[in-house]
């Protein structure tokens, strides 16, 4: 059960979800679902884990969320306790409340189900500090999308009653996301993948068979949403006790968590080598920033397929309200398509879910939660459709919901563009959703 994209809300979400009674995707087919979405989530999960419990199966529950995270939508009863803040903090510290409730359900279940002291737990998070930093950001710089401390240092629990860890306490050890995966197939004693893995086994560090990992640097890269694609220089360098910012500023986290006072001119040699190791680590992975996973289209796992500016090389739309606003963007999609034949694509300024003519504005969405702006009319008078060799071109009238191509391809990847003009030829933006079906029947294999 999941929902596309970063987020709910996101371009290439449904159009119309707001956390709540929203449609998600659903054992590979679109589903309402009743509730708010933290709740809906942690509902499924539960249930299902009970599930295996109760056969004596093992399972694996990956519990992904939305929340907390822009836009701020949480039931009022969970924001009250905050009322005397600002809003935006209110109600991202009752999103934060909700998902300790639905954790604290999750681990009463656990307990019911007699399955929790032999239940591995992890929670963590997976960016620094975004609505809540001015108000507490435990003596840390930055923020998300900020190269400091703030924004990549991140909670992380593991529990297990009867995996032998001993009892509760902190590591300070310098440990990544990378590790849990051979962390968790070494406590659960499976086989790993074929392959090099990225991380480091924590199983000695949990289990207190080693007091420290060995020494390693790791890299936090950023790609800036007005740059498009990372940049040379733009990450910071991690060393045990040691950050190097945008390759000239040194900080002793272990002396100075906030990261107020550059260390460089005092410690050169360590500026160096943690230099070099982003040098290197740059050059193995530079030549693959174009390298682009293609939406895959004309395939019999999905057909139609929703393409969305989530997927555009290098530009940055990601927001159902970039959408409303009518940002004057566009890009390329990079696209695979699956098998030889005909195919439908169906280019749209409104999501489908909000049938509306292609040159019509739309009211805020506003509900006792919280709303989206108005949608923003755009004089759509001409679509354009690039895809490989082929250009293509159509009038818009005022009802049009959709301009329609329909055209051949052939097997393989290619590129593909969309325009939307005004009566004077002016480009306004790309199409930000394209319906793409094979109308044809696929070959047999």
């Amino acid at each position: 059960m999941w929902f596309p994209s970063s987020h709910i809300g996101s371009t290439a979400d449904a159009g119309g979800n707001d956390y709540f009674s929203d449609r998600y995707h659903h054992n590979g087919k679109p589903e309402q679902f009743q509730g708010y979405c933290t709740d809906v989530f942690f509902d499924q999960a539960r249930n299902w884990i009970r599930q295996r419990a109760q056969a004596s199966e093992p399972f694996f529950a990956y519990i992904p969320l939305n929340a907390p995270h822009g836009p701020l939508f949480v039931e009022r009863r969970y924001r009250e306790p905050y009322q005397d803040l600002p809003a935006p903090l209110a109600n991202f510290f009752g999103m934060i409340a909700n998902l300790d409730e639905n954790v604290g359900r999750l681990d009463q279940m656990l307990h019911e189900a007699g399955v929790a002291d032999n239940t591995i737990l992890v929670y963590m998070t997976d960016n620094g500090g975004t609505a809540g930093v001015e108000f507490y950001n435990a003596g840390m710089r930055g923020r998300k999308i900020i190269l400091w401390e703030g924004r990549h240092r991140v909670p992380c629990f593991i529990r297990w009653p009867e995996g032998g860890m001993g009892a509760g306490r902190d590591e300070n050890e310098l440990t990544a996301v990378q590790d849990l995966l051979p962390t968790l197939t070494d406590l659960c004693q499976v086989p790993r993948p074929p392959g090099k893995l990225e991380g480091v086994s924590l199983a000695p560090l949990l289990r207190r068979q080693t007091r420290a990992l060995a020494s390693r640097m790791m890299v936090v890269q950023f790609s800036r949403m007005n740059v498009g694609r990372p940049q040379w220089g733009d990450a910071a360098v991690l060393w045990n006790k040691w950050r190097l910012v945008e390759n000239d500023k040194l900080y002793d986290v272990a002396k100075d968590p906030a990261q107020q006072h550059n260390r460089i001119a005092e410690h050169p040699d360590i500026a160096f080598r943690m230099r070099a190791h982003y040098d290197e680590w740059w050059k193995n992975v530079s030549p693959r920033l174009d390298t682009f996973l293609p939406v895959h289209i004309g395939s019999e796992k999905e057909n139609p397929v929703l393409v969305s500016p989530t997927e555009w090389a290098d530009v940055f739309l990601d927001q159902h309200v970039q959408i409303r606003r009518g940002e004057p963007k566009n890009g390329a999609w990079h696209v695979m398509v699956e098998h030889e034949g005909d195919y439908r694509f169906a280019l749209r300024r409104w999501p489908k879910e909000i049938d509306v003519p292609m040159t019509a504005s739309i009211p805020a969405h506003k509900g006792e939660i919280g709303s989206y702006p108005e949608g923003v009319a755009l004089p759509i008078s001409t679509a354009r459709l690039v895809i490989g060799a082929r250009d293509l071109s159509a009038p818009v009238q005022m009802k049009d919901r959709e301009a329609v191509f329909s055209l051949r391809l052939a097997q393989g990847w290619t590129r593909m563009q969309t325009w939307f003009y005004d009566v004077a030829g002016r480009g306004l933006s790309g199409a930000y959703f394209v319906c793409v079906e094979r109308t044809s029947p696929a070959p047999r294999q």
